[in-house]
């Protein structure tokens, strides 16, 4: 070809990166790979081996060692005997490790990025100039966490052994992103990598000898499904983190309830893609392709919905489609590809098959031409049309380079075309209206948000998701915490309940006057129970207290209802929540010598006594008082022109299960942190000392309390909390008592994945550092990360 031909049309030439060095370090596992356990490499106790393969041609790279329950155990025990000399280590020498390790990784930096290629199909580009100096990058910034953190979190404490399991789409970025934190704030880890992609995970693990890591600080083994469930069940992990498919996450949540393990999970999505009539089209259709067709669209925040605006949609959509045609897709060692190979060929079929079903439902697709493939696995980057909101591609998370496109009228259609998913990962809005943009960004129910950009991400920023796409954040500050626990655990006792003592049909009363029994309290009114039933509330002495409402399922129904109808609570001001709190403890303040009363009745305790958890009430109102205005989020300054905005925001409606005792503190406590947050509650209180519970319905309805904000069902807690748990309007439960109501609850909860605090020992109510502020509001809220860049 003449330099006239070539200046002519001006295509793309082949520009391959040498995989001299990746071969070469994959001849010295020919014989298949090994396990790293203890800081030594072993063969896998069941002499048994899988391959791995090429995705862009379908040859076998390497023999990958299939751990079973042996290796498991062998590697919990390693990281449990390292855990607490690693722990007790002073923050500065564990510092020096990670820094190591970051050092290391930039010196290898091309072996990384050519051996991911290889391994997961995804372009040579993407994987040295985005994955490998991220992965650096959070083992730099997690090096100023372990430096840190006697001083900036010193009621912290690590979790301990953790077992983590990362999906194939990210090997190694996925990996930096659990290691790091977890090692870090002194835990140990076992990580199995997915068994499509665990070669990087080998790599590193060679990496952290150099570095100086201690022996079984950081265990590598790998396998199939069977090896991770066999870490998922294992009694001897204090903390499971998983990025993977929201089945997968479901199955999690349902077998680690009630064995007391922290859980992460960031899971799967459906991201929108939101285009308005006044954005710049042609930098939207720039965020498109990297939206969605970066790593081949195998991105769990891949922006895979894209929303436009209906009086640019067709001209949008035509730029998009002159744009996809330009997409070179190839071998993903060849430098001037855009788009890879597809991980396997079990995802190739599944991407294959939704598409060909979206076809069948109405669909127009449009694809680009793929040039025939010898062996590997392709597929063409895809654009759907003519898509309902209801349609399989629009609701399904297809993990490929595919895209389905509706459009919008209004903002507020953008944001329920947005919200109409079970996922809540991502989102980006495209604008060149700042204010309208940043008025998106809150009402988008997902973890994090780019403004006028797409798939931002940075170690000094969480990420995670809501809803059905996990808890729990990787990153940031938030993310650090997740590897941390509260000091005073170490020393707490189970939590032991007697069977609650109600008071027989005929017991002569107690106290003198009309009789009153209490009803239940839903949307700001007393309501009758549901079923008829009244429990009867025996005193300390065995007379009758008084009758409370007996409730049931529809009873939480109907307090569900309540509590999602008052939902505006949340875009209440900080300013008026804390006087609707400092309201609250002006009227409890008021009958203060009543509620002592009742207390000194129910619990035999002397007056004086029951006097202070009234007061010790009223001061945690104006503590939550306090904190409603000033428990605020961040502003991170990531290494690029822009901000990441951290912002606290309520989960949404809380159940809460409270404690037996202290009856009327740890219920005020509860109560008062989550609606100091935004969110809607149903309680249920304890049942001994539930008449303290129905005593607050006046003090609630004489300060201002918008009704449907606080709703109070009484009767049976495990049965009540049962129907809250799994509930799919609530969001989040929290339960207080014995580990087998925290295992009924959590297991329950994997219905719609909402977050779960379910504590099984006696913490101290009294005690502000304890039960109080931070430690509260650390649950009631989610983080979510508003990414706004600025320059042309």
């Amino acid at each position: 070809m003449s330099v006239a031909e070539i200046l002519d049309d001006l295509e793309y030439g082949p520009a391959p990166e040498s995989d001299t060095e990746a071969r070469e370090w994959l001849a010295q596992h020919a014989d298949g790979t090994q396990l790293f356990i203890d800081g030594e490499w072993r063969k896998p106790a069941s002499g048994q081996w899988f391959d791995t393969l090429d995705p862009a041609t379908g040859a076998v790279l390497a023999r990958i060692a299939q751990a079973d329950g042996t290796d498991v155990d062998a590697a919990v025990a390693a990281a449990r005997q390292a855990q607490a000399p690693w722990a007790a280590l002073p923050g500065h020498a564990r510092a020096r490790c990670l820094y190591a390790i970051a050092r290391l990784i930039q010196k290898n930096s091309r072996l990384f990025a050519v051996i991911e290629a290889l391994d997961n199909g995804k372009p040579i580009r993407e994987t040295r100039d985005i994955d490998v100096p991220l992965v650096a990058r959070h083992f730099y910034h997690h090096a100023g966490w372990a430096q840190l953190m006697a001083s900036e979190m010193p009621d912290r404490a690590p979790v301990g052994v953790c077992g983590q399991i990362i999906p194939w789409n990210f090997p190694l970025l996925m990996m930096a992103w659990k290691i790091a934190p977890a090692i870090a704030l002194g835990n140990t880890v076992v990580l199995k990598p997915a068994e499509f992609t665990s070669l990087t995970a080998i790599l590193f693990a060679d990496i952290c000898r150099m570095a100086g890591v201690p022996k079984g600080v950081v265990n590598i083994i790998t396998g199939d499904g069977a090896t991770g469930e066999l870490i998922v069940r294992h009694p001897d992990i204090d903390k499971l983190a998983f990025t993977g498919s929201t089945e997968v996450g479901r199955k999690i949540r349902e077998a680690s309830a009630g064995s007391g393990k922290a859980l992460t999970l960031e899971l799967g999505g459906k991201s929108p893609f939101i285009v308005f009539d006044d954005a710049d089209l042609d930098s939207a259709v720039e965020g498109v392709v990297d939206a969605i067709w970066f790593n081949q669209g195998q991105v769990c925040c891949a922006g895979s919905r894209l929303l436009i605006q209906e009086t640019v949609h067709d001209a949008f959509i035509a730029k998009l489609k002159e744009r996809l045609t330009t997409l070179r897709v190839g071998p993903p060692l060849d430098k001037a590809i855009d788009v890879g190979a597809i991980v396997d060929k079990v995802q190739l079929d599944r991407i294959t098959s939704l598409v060909e079903q979206g076809r069948s439902e109405g669909a127009e697709v449009f694809q680009t031409q793929l040039e025939p493939s010898k062996g590997g696995y392709f597929f063409p980057p895809t654009l759907m049309t003519n898509v309902h909101p209801a349609s399989t591609c629009a609701r399904v998370e297809i993990f490929g380079p595919v895209l389905v496109a509706m459009s919008f009228r209004t903002p507020d259609e953008a944001v329920a075309l947005a919200n109409n998913t079970e996922y809540g990962l991502a989102a980006s809005v495209w604008s060149e209206s700042i204010n309208l943009a940043l008025d998106m960004a809150p009402k988008i129910k997902a973890g994090v948000i780019w403004i006028n950009s797409t798939n931002l991400f940075d170690a000094s920023a969480g990420f995670g998701g809501y809803k059905e796409s996990g808890y729990g954040r990787e990153g940031g500050r938030e993310g650090a915490f997740a590897y941390t626990k509260p000091k005073w655990i170490a020393a707490a006792k189970p939590i032991e309940e007697a069977p609650v003592k109600l008071a027989a049909i005929g017991t002569e009363p107690g106290f003198a006057g009309i009789d009153r029994t209490a009803k239940l309290y839903i949307g700001g009114k007393q309501a009758r129970p549901d079923g008829g039933y009244s429990r009867a509330i025996a005193a300390h002495d065995g007379s009758l207290a008084g009758e409370i409402g007996d409730g049931n399922r529809k009873d939480i129904r109907n307090a569900v209802e309540a509590a999602r109808k008052a939902a505006g609570w949340a875009k209440a001001s900080e300013h008026l929540r804390a006087q609707i709190l400092y309201y609250i403890a002006e009227n409890l303040e008021a009958r203060a010598d009543e509620f002592a009363g009742r207390l000194a009745m129910l619990t035999g305790e002397r007056k004086p006594r029951a006097r202070r958890e009234v007061e010790a009430a009223v001061a945690r109102l104006f503590a939550f008082a306090g904190w409603a205005d000033k428990y605020e989020g961040a502003v991170h300054r990531p290494p690029f022109t822009g901000l990441a905005l951290a912002m606290n925001e309520p989960v949404g409606v809380v159940g809460i299960v409270a404690p037996e005792a202290p009856g009327l503190l740890a219920f005020v406590t509860l109560m008062a942190g989550a609606i100091a947050a935004g969110n809607t509650v149903v309680m249920v209180p304890s049942e001994a000392q539930a008449l303290l519970a129905t005593d607050l319905y006046q003090v609630l309805d004489t300060s201002d309390l918008p009704g449907g904000v606080v709703n109070i069902v009484t009767g049976d807690r495990r049965a009540l909390g049962l129907e809250l748990a799994k509930h799919d309007a609530v969001d989040a439960i929290w339960a207080f008592g014995p580990q087998g109501m925290a295992e009924t609850f959590e297991k329950a909860s994997a219905g719609n994945l909402k977050q779960t605090w379910c504590e099984t020992v006696a913490r101290d109510w009294n005690d502000e550092a304890v039960s109080g502020g931070r430690e509260v509001l650390r649950h009631a809220t989610q983080v979510k990360n508003i990414w706004v860049p600025w320059g042309e």
